[in-house]
């Protein structure tokens, strides 16, 4: 096995793989060197030092697509403090479950934009529920006046007296990622220099990252590991980054145009943007890895697959990092289309067990898929007892997903395994959607189920009105949407008097299936 390295070491060995190539290249053409990079994760590291965080302590980073972002990164791993990735689309009661899960002592958070003031929605949390939190920052200058008495400094760095390497070590914890489910059943992933390392290495190798003129789009969100994942990756291979703050469809298009972009990891939604408004800027394309987001769409990604395009189906979880696997691009196109793939990890075990018989499933069966590596997470952060039901006592990772086997090294992903929701490309437990409905006026009990509405998967509520109390639709969707990120504010409220059960071992058991076909039937009616 290859040396383990730390965020200082992957650094260090691009460094040597080439001083010429950008490490970054922002939306406006400016270039970040290997050894500015270098310079700016020591400034970051000293700025981090000078807000009083050291080893261990943990950092949450709620900040759009920038290269202050990795540098930040990079920065808390040189000192061995842990980043807590917060999703830019989640509001203060999503920030607030992580902040408190994660107990982090600094938030960093981002200035107004269209879509969102996050100075206001950190003022809206309850600070008196946060005792570990101590200390406030923000890059934007504009407003640094106390929020509830906490100051709040200005995130710059530059000019600070770098910090350099210091003693961390790989096994360091160094990123929190959030899973499914971020208010009834809080989980955080935790993942070690190492195992984010290994995987760069690992990706960067398999997937053309260290190819002459490779050159990355990272248009996904830094905050998952999709964004994140190949993100590192394009650093281990020396692929200059070239970092968008949020995903549009023209400043992609003129980005891929004229880098020219060999690698794009994204939704399926993102490359039918990109493809019919512009397929010739992706000419140069030479890996398109896509996750399957939004429903209806396998004619046209077929389409684009037989017309040449290097689309390939990719698999990951914040458990086991993105882009764990990539489907070959010269596999048939309806392998190609699907999840799962090769593992970019040649010693990476997968297996694939049925979940009525407990039998491991012979090629070609389906069953749930186990993921043993070294790359995998350590655990969920302060979590045992989920951690223990996750990873068994061989170390595979049980991942709640449906697949098979192919026997040619390569798996098929199929569906999560549950009532689990795919939202603008984020896995959603339902239970969170419900938990906030259920703390709106005249809601005695709710249920959310996802179906396909005008091109995607978006989610509808049912619910059990209190006693005496007819239920407002308007003003639960208000009371949602204050709450919960725009994509799981539900599409229509439904009062119903009783939900569909049937008899199990348990108990009584809600029919989901009957709930989903409910809704299809309720929207297409009103349609």
């Amino acid at each position: 096995m290859a040396k383990e390295l730390t965020f200082d070491g992957l650094i260090a060995a691009r460094r040597l793989r080439t001083a010429t190539r950008p490490v970054f290249v922002t939306e406006d053409g400016q270039e970040m060197t290997p050894d500015a990079f270098e310079v700016a994760i020591g400034r970051a590291a000293a700025w981090l030092r000078a807000q009083g965080i050291g080893a261990g302590d943990r950092v949450a980073i709620w900040l759009p697509n920038c290269t202050a972002w990795i540098a930040l990164l990079f920065g808390a791993a040189r000192i061995g403090a842990i980043v807590a990735a917060v999703n830019t689309r989640y509001r203060t009661a999503e920030l607030h479950h992580i902040l408190a899960s994660s107990g982090a002592r600094l938030l960093i958070f981002g200035g107004p934009d269209r879509h969102a003031d996050f100075r206001a929605m950190t003022a809206a949390l309850d600070f008196s529920s946060l005792p570990e939190l101590t200390a406030l920052a923000t890059p934007d200058a504009r407003d640094l006046s106390p929020i509830q008495g906490l100051a709040v400094a200005q995130c710059c760095f530059d000019g600070l007296a770098p910090l350099p390497a210091g003693p961390a070590m790989p096994s360091d914890p160094v990123l929190l990622f959030t899973t499914s489910g971020t208010t009834s059943k809080p989980k955080l992933v935790v993942h070690t220099q190492a195992s984010m390392t290994r995987h760069a290495l690992n990706c960067a190798r398999a997937y053309g990252f260290d190819a002459a003129g490779a050159r990355y789009l990272a248009a996904m969100p830094f905050c998952g590991v999709f964004g994140l994942n190949p993100t590192f990756a394009a650093l281990a291979g020396g692929a200059p980054i070239h970092v968008m703050p949020t995903f549009s469809v023209a400043p992609a298009l003129a980005i891929a145009r004229a880098a020219p972009i060999t690698h794009f990891f994204g939704s399926d939604e993102m490359f039918r943007l990109l493809w019919q408004t512009e397929p010739g800027a992706l000419s140069q394309a030479r890996l398109c890895g896509f996750a399957s987001f939004t429903p209806g769409l396998g004619a046209i990604l077929r389409e684009m697959a037989e017309a040449g395009l290097p689309l390939a189906g990719v698999y990951g979880a914040s458990e086991v990092n993105a882009i764990f696997a990539v489907q070959p691009t010269d596999a048939l196109i309806e392998h190609r289309l699907q999840g799962g793939g090769r593992p970019s990890a040649p010693e990476a075990e997968i297996r694939v067990r049925d979940v009525e018989t407990g039998a491991l499933c012979a090629v070609g069966e389906s069953g749930v898929i186990e993921i043993r590596a070294a790359t995998n997470f350590s655990g969920y952060f302060r979590n045992p007892a989920a951690t223990a039901k996750a990873i068994d006592a061989e170390g595979f990772f049980h991942t709640g997903d449906v697949g098979y086997l192919r026997g040619d090294g390569t798996f098929a992903y199929l569906a999560r395994n549950g009532d689990f929701i795919r939202l603008s490309g984020f896995l959603t437990d339902p239970a969170e959607i419900e938990e906030v409905i259920e703390e709106a006026r005249g809601v005695a009990k709710a249920q959310v189920v996802g179906v396909a509405h005008e091109g995607r998967t978006c989610p509808v509520a049912f619910i059990l009105p209190e006693p005496g109390i007819m239920p407002d639709e308007a003003a639960i969707l208000t009371h949602t949407a204050a709450r919960l990120a725009h994509y799981k504010v539900p599409v229509r409220v439904i009062t119903v008097a009783n939900f569909p059960t049937t008899e199990s071992a348990n108990g009584l058991k809600i029919q989901k299936t009957r709930l989903r076909d409910m809704a299809d039937a309720y929207l297409t009616e009103e349609t």
